[in-house]
């Protein structure tokens, strides 16, 4: 029976995928700099005697034929890049380069891949088709190397019927893993803000035209936006996160900096934000005698499930892991880049639980204490297998 070879075939590699994840873990890399990551893929690859080829800088794509006549293809992806943030978790995989951290799990995702792609390749007779293989660099980055990646071809040359994903949540608990179908996960857009005004004493602010109390009008009435302007039932954040005003206790500085984000689900409404964004801030500015440059970067499209494709992967993901194994997950405001596949081929992309509360594996994703629980490691493996080879039409 396919499950069961398969969760047998991920439970004897399961040391083998923690001993990679191990290693990518203490050896992370920034976005478009994994050259250290994708020489460990390729060399293990190579072990498996996997052909691949470069992509996109330092990604890497490979295939593995099914020995059986097919012309059927499923393109599985895992994101290779770390985070600018310094790990302050005692173990003894903890990051070797300081100020970068894989506080996200693409270690995970990667070790993730690397097993499944062991487990295909072990059982080519038992499929027809090709299994697409997509280790891809700068996730964490704008424009995405999800991106780079389609514009270099990586969705032809064969064509997949379907793009799989998985990422780990720490809101899930291990042994679970969480799906939704149709809209997923939001766009997102950066939002820099140049606040210009007239600097001076602070006991002479009748002299000054001050950008600092012309920032904090802006930043409040930007709220408006979320709160009179969206329909309420559409799910839109607008969230500030820096704001530069380098002045002292008694000096107005000439102009005020502010970053933050915009995220939302619908490309319309999307478009006429960022204008509303501007002219509101603008107008703000200009009304109190200041004046203010708005740059908006525009980043991944919301990701979207297609339907059909994730009602087949909620349903070989119960075939696999029992039906109290899968449940439904929320809308997800966080942006990723697996949104350019899916907005360009049928694509579903999961959550994988790695939380355990008894374990003290609970910390959320981007923060200088995440961790995995390692035993979601057999899990995510062997799922993804069986996922590929059922949609290659395996018989369970």
């Amino acid at each position: 029976m396919l499950t069961e070879d398969i969760k047998q075939l991920s439970n004897e590699i399961h040391g083998y995928v923690i001993e990679n994840r191990r290693y990518l873990h203490a050896h992370p890399e920034l976005s478009f700099q994994e050259y250290e990551t994708s020489s460990f893929v390729k060399t293990r690859l190579d072990e498996m005697n996997i052909a691949w080829e470069p992509i996109a800088g330092t990604g890497i794509v490979a295939l593995i034929k099914g020995v059986k006549p097919s012309e059927q293809v499923v393109a599985l992806r895992a994101d290779m890049d770390a985070l600018p943030i310094k790990e302050v978790n005692q173990v003894e995989y903890v990051s070797q380069n300081t100020g970068v951290m894989h506080a996200c799990g693409h270690d995970a995702h990667t070790s993730s891949l690397l097993g499944t792609a062991r487990i295909l390749k072990s059982i080519r007779s038992e499929f027809g088709g090709t299994v697409k293989l997509i280790f891809q660099p700068g996730e964490e980055k704008l424009p995405g190397g999800a991106s780079l990646m389609i514009k270099e071809g990586i969705l032809n040359t064969p064509q997949p019927s379907a793009v799989i994903g998985q990422h780990v949540s720490p809101m899930v608990d291990a042994g679970k893993i969480a799906i939704r179908k149709g809209k997923f996960m939001a766009s997102m857009d950066e939002i820099f803000i140049t606040v210009h005004g007239k600097g001076g004493h602070g006991a002479q602010p009748h002299q000054n035209i001050d950008p600092v109390i012309i920032a904090a009008h802006i930043l409040v009435a930007l709220q408006q936006i979320v709160s009179r302007a969206a329909n309420p039932t559409l799910p839109t954040v607008l969230s500030f996160g820096k704001l530069i005003a380098n002045g002292a206790i008694n000096v107005i500085p000439d102009e005020v900096y502010i970053e933050g984000t915009f995220r939302t689900l619908n490309e319309s409404w999307r478009a006429e934000a960022h204008e509303r964004i501007k002219k509101m801030a603008q107008t703000i500015a200009e009304g109190m005698g200041g004046w203010c440059d708005v740059k908006i970067v525009r980043g991944y499209p919301f990701l979207i499930n297609e339907e059909n494709l994730s009602l087949q992967v909620r349903s070989f993901a119960e075939e696999y892991l029992g039906t109290e194994n899968v449940i439904d997950a929320d809308l997800w405001m966080a942006a990723e880049d697996f949104a350019w596949y899916s907005q360009a081929a049928a694509s579903c992309f999961y959550l994988l639980g790695i939380r355990n509360k008894e374990k003290g594996i609970v910390s959320s994703l981007h923060t200088p204490t995440f961790n995995i629980d390692e035993n979601a490691l057999a899990l995510s493996t062997g799922l993804m297998a069986y996922i590929a080879m059922r949609r290659l039409g395996a018989a369970d």
